[in-house]
């Protein structure tokens, strides 16, 4: 298994949680509401970086919280699957 490079480890750990949230809330609403194809497209990226930060975490995480990310993952892409149908 591919291991974490140290220097994203710890630029992850340094970041502020309330402001990723925030962010992280307002692209979710953007691409949720978004018509079409552009929404679509919008949910897809957003779980490619949620794919990214379960890939990076999943050596630390406990068994609940990875089945909870695969649950949301799953939601994220059938949402913008069906966006883009």
């Amino acid at each position: 298994m591919q291991r974490t490079q140290p220097g994203l480890a710890r630029r992850l750990a340094r970041t502020n949680p309330t402001t990723v949230f925030l962010v992280t809330l307002l692209l979710a609403l953007v691409a949720f509401f978004a018509p079409g194809m552009i929404g679509g497209l919008l949910t897809l990226s957003l779980a490619g970086a949620l794919t990214a930060l379960l890939v990076t975490t999943w050596s630390v995480q406990t068994p609940q919280t990875r089945a909870i990310r695969l649950i949301v993952l799953t939601l994220l892409v059938t949402v913008g699957l069906v966006k883009l149908l």
